[in-house]
């Protein structure tokens, strides 16, 4: 398996930078721009994500970078919550809601399997190895 080089080869990260693109766009207009709790408080948690799984791989070690990605993971859930309270609001579509959340729930997945595969690996240094 090829060894990860950088944050940015990670599929999970990738993932990451995708929702953000999405959370960007649909809160960035209408109503949900004005809604400034809420718009700001869903680009933090849109923003955890990617950075945490950024600076969890740039520590150089798999126990701290597992414990970055289960924030990351968190993160991930409360974008999903709060996608919730932007379609009761009428802030987005349900189609936007859809598509949004599944990046989120894909986004989650890729960091669950990325911390298994980090916990039965054994790694323990600076590269980690592609699931």
């Amino acid at each position: 398996m090829a060894t990860i080089q950088n944050f940015e080869e990670i599929e999970a990260w990738q993932k990451a930078r995708e929702l953000s693109r999405a959370v960007y766009t649909c809160s960035g207009k209408g109503a949900f721009a004005r809604d400034y709790a809420l718009r700001d408080q869903i680009r933090r948690s849109v923003i955890s994500i990617i950075s945490n799984i950024a600076e969890g791989f740039e520590r150089g070690g798999s126990a701290e970078f597992s414990q970055f990605l289960a924030i990351a993971k968190g993160s991930a859930g409360e974008v999903e919550a709060q996608l919730y309270i932007a379609l009761d609001q009428g802030y987005i579509t349900e189609e936007e809601f859809n598509s949004i959340r599944e990046m989120a729930s894909s986004t989650k997945k890729l960091v669950s399997g990325f911390m298994n595969y980090l916990k039965q690996s054994g790694l323990k240094g600076q590269k980690f190895k592609k699931p």
